[in-house]
């Protein structure tokens, strides 16, 4: 019994006696950081704004890494990718790429569990009076949601799409047509021809799938003879081909498999024509930021901007911690004897250890809570810079907490635990005597870590500066063509054959209005990737094997005067010359890939186009189809004058909103039932560029905040070395010095270490932002003025931080100085 209560009496000693080291250890880190409020200051607003930048960039990178993540087999499931190769060299590379290899791998491999095939679908569907265009939706065979997971509210997944013309739509289509969910049984009319009854209603999809419907068709809408001609078409593109494979299949292994397929069963007839393909397997986790080719779902992310953002982060919250290890070790001397009296008193280094991580600590607390506050404020501005919509609910979220307690414990204990073990490892006999100075391992890590800030910061500036330099110059390169003033308006998708006369009436009608120029119609516009991809082009009586791939734009009369393009030789088609529509029309790309060295000799020349044969009748400079990234398009112009998927108005003046008015009214006269929808085409164009946009934007402000957070750094150290030079500042003024050169001698160590981070930058930048600009097709040379001119600003920075606080040094009152210790 009496060991028992000794044991009890001991614990409660123990605890009694822990709780007050800790009270202790939490009196005199209060003490501290109330007592030197400005380093405390500092430290505590840079490791704020780095936690609260990484915290934002952090949930921007993991929701754009979370892509299809949901999908129960998602590390299984592939998309087909089909790459066409004409004379060796690849021409196209499809999302949406060859009708039949899908099928062939299933019933070649017992590895492939599943194929899913889908073609896009969109149209019109209505109900009763209510009406709309459907972009969103895709003819897919009836086992797709065993590999795209879809929560169903009502109707079973499993059969939903076994009949043909049954569909399943989501719940927001479902609201919008009939106002309910639970719509199983209903009929919507698809293109006014079909009747689709609805027999499933699925939950909205989550926004991180690069797979996104509203509406999906069931793929038995196909007749038997259509099916069995896709299961063997390979030069048949635009079916998007989904496998699951089976578990321990290697990706590598079965894509050489789908190699040796091909070359056996249609190796020799592509070879003899000149033609070759090839295929991957995309997993499809990596086709949000990695793929960008032919017939995509949607508009894809980019991997390198998700990973340069999150280096520009853990720039920031590196720079932070940094700041933090600098001014803690620099302050050391004032602390020296505090740590020599402990010691004499009989603390032990561990529980000195203990002290000074326990300010780190607070430091970091402090800093967590004045983080959490900057993220909530700027949770609404990065949104809108960032382009991904973020809410409260980002604070229901487990990897947003885990990410804040990984930052307040990795701060604590790698910005704490070098400062804790310098401090504490002072000798008590020379701290006493007085005789404590700066080791020289110390001061030159010191300088070495403000190198790395401003190395940093200097590179993250120049890389903005690129950015910027690179994105003005898309967007004010003289593209070719005249898209200012272009009113744009989607063709109508249901037409009868009185469509020619009524498309007609409707353009005459509107360039009798004094507002309008001109109205053309095309199946293509500037900023639209040309969906028309036409091989075996050949001059007339060539074997095959001579062909060639070439983009093909159907266009009406005065399409290319409309578009100011600039004829390089012949002439463009026109009313005066009669039927065009054998004569076709060439852009300067596709002389070249013809084999012609000057665009005079291809006009008169006879091609073979699909069974058909045309003349070129005049060539085109070539002008910028799509954005910059890309190089220009091997163009043909082909005559059809009621190919209208775009209506192109050019109109005058500064009447939009009449001439607007006037097609929509005419639309409605002439149209009725389709949609009418309209767009810019300036604006229109643009938009390729916004990511890039939004990149350099936010690039920027990042940037700025690595700057400001390592200047803060540099503040707290210039403060401090003022404050420990005072007294000899004060008989260097007494002996004559003037405030100039105190400003100098203070001011010359921080600028070195600055021009030695700029000498390190440029390089490193140099090599990261050359290696960016080599994905543009059209690019910026990189000048010596892009590095010149942020380093300038940096160095302009520092200097004026680090003057800020040796100034008032300098102005000191020489016999105060003389007073100081």
């Amino acid at each position: 019994m009496a060991l028992l209560c000794n044991r009890v009496h001991f614990l409660r000693l123990t605890i009694s006696n822990t709780t007050t080291m800790i009270r202790n250890y939490l009196k005199v880190a209060f003490r501290s950081i109330f007592k030197n409020k400005v380093f405390s200051l500092i430290n505590i607003t840079g490791l704020a704004i780095g936690i609260a930048a990484s915290l934002l960039i952090f949930q921007y990178v993991n929701f754009e890494l979370s892509y299809d993540n949901y999908h129960e087999n998602a590390e299984r499931s592939y998309r087909i990718k089909t790459n066409r190769f004409t004379k060796g060299e690849l021409t196209t590379e499809w999302a949406a790429g060859a009708a039949g290899v899908g099928y062939a791998m299933k019933e070649a491999y017992p590895e492939v569990e599943e194929l899913v095939r889908m073609r896009g679908a969109g149209g019109i569907f209505s109900f009763e009076d209510i009406e709309f265009s459907e972009e969103r939706v895709y003819l897919a065979t009836e086992n797709v949601f065993k590999m795209f997971e879809t929560k169903f509210i009502h109707g079973d997944a499993e059969t939903a799409l076994v009949d043909g013309l049954s569909i399943v739509v989501s719940e927001s289509i479902a609201r919008k047509y009939f106002g309910r969910t639970d719509v199983i049984g209903e009929v919507l009319e698809y293109n006014r021809e079909q009747q689709a009854k609805i027999n499933g209603v699925f939950e909205d999809l989550p926004p991180n799938t690069h797979f996104k419907y509203d509406i999906l068709v069931s793929w038995n809408t196909f007749s038997s003879e259509q099916q069995g001609q896709f299961n063997t078409a390979w030069n048949w593109d635009g079916f998007y081909n989904y496998l699951l494979l089976a578990k321990g299949t290697n990706k590598e292994d079965f894509e050489a498999k789908m190699a040796t397929y091909f070359e056996e069963s249609q190796g020799e007839e592509f070879r003899n024509n000149g033609f070759w393909m090839s295929f991957e397997l995309q997993p499809i986790q990596d086709i949000h930021l990695y793929s960008n080719f032919m017939i995509e779902m949607e508009v894809n992310g980019d991997g390198d901007t998700v990973y340069a953002l999150l280096v520009i982060s853990f720039f920031i919250i590196i720079i932070a911690w940094v700041n933090y290890i600098n001014l803690a070790t620099a302050k050391s001397m004032e602390r020296a004897r505090e740590v020599g009296l402990r010691k004499v008193l009989g603390s032990l280094r561990g529980q000195l250890v203990r002290q000074f991580l326990t300010e780190s600590f607070l430091i970091n607390i402090f800093a967590v809570a004045l983080g959490f506050v900057l993220v909530i404020l700027a949770m609404p501005y990065f949104s809108d810079l960032s382009g991904q919509e973020m809410t409260f609910t980002l604070f229901a979220k487990q990897g947003f907490w885990i990410g804040l307690a990984g930052l307040f414990l990795i701060g604590t204990f790698l910005s704490g635990l070098y400062p804790a073990f310098v401090l504490s490892g002072f000798r008590p006999i020379q701290t006493l005597k007085g005789n404590m100075a700066g080791t020289a391992g110390g001061s030159m890590l010191r300088k070495s870590l403000v190198v790395f800030q401003f190395m940093a910061s200097v590179g993250l500036m120049i890389g903005t500066y690129a950015v910027y330099q690179q994105v003005s110059f898309m967007r004010n390169q003289d593209l070719g063509v005249d898209i200012n003033k272009m009113l744009i308006l989607n063709g109508p998708g249901v037409t009868d054959s009185t469509y020619r006369d009524k498309m007609d009436a409707f353009v005459n009608l509107l360039e009798a209005n004094a507002n309008v120029e001109k109205v053309v119609i095309s199946s293509s516009i500037p900023g639209n990737k040309v969906g028309w991809n036409a091989g075996g082009i050949r001059k007339e009586g060539a074997p095959l094997s001579e062909s060639n791939q070439y983009r093909v734009i159907s266009v009406g009369h005065d399409f290319m005067q409309t578009y100011d393009m600039e004829l390089l030789a012949g002439r463009l088609f026109s009313r005066d010359f009669g039927a065009e529509e054998e004569n076709v029309v060439f852009s300067r790309a596709a002389t070249r890939l013809f084999g012609f060295a000057q665009p005079e000799e291809a006009v008169g020349t006879r091609i073979s186009f699909w069974g058909n044969v045309y003349t070129i009748v005049g060539v085109t400079e070539d002008y910028h189809q799509n954005s910059l990234r890309e190089n220009y398009d091997q163009l043909i112009f082909r005559f059809i004058p009621t190919n209208s998927a775009f209506y192109s108005i050019k109109y005058n003046g500064n009447n939009t909103k009449e001439v607007v008015k006037l097609a929509e009214e005419k639309w409605g006269q002439f149209f009725a039932g389709n949609p009418f929808e309209y767009f810019f085409l300036d604006d229109h164009y643009n938009e390729q560029y916004k990511a890039d946009q939004q990149f350099g934007t936010v690039f920027t402000v990042f940037s700025i905040l690595a700057i400001f957070v390592a200047c803060l750094g540099l503040f707290g150290l210039a403060a401090f070395m003022a404050a420990k030079r005072t007294k000899e500042i004060g008989i260097r003024k007494v002996l004559g010095a003037s405030v100039p050169g105190i400003l100098k001698l203070l001011s010359t160590d921080f600028l070195k270490l600055i021009i030695v981070a700029v000498v390190l930058a440029i390089p490193l930048a140099y090599y990261g932002m050359n290696q960016w600009l080599n994905t543009f097709a059209f690019r910026i040379d990189l000048h010596w003025y892009i590095f010149a001119i942020p380093a300038v600003a940096v160095f302009a920075i520092a200097l004026a931080t680090v003057s800020f606080q040796t100034s008032r040094a300098a102005r000191a009152n020489p016999v105060e100085s003389l007073r100081y210790e």
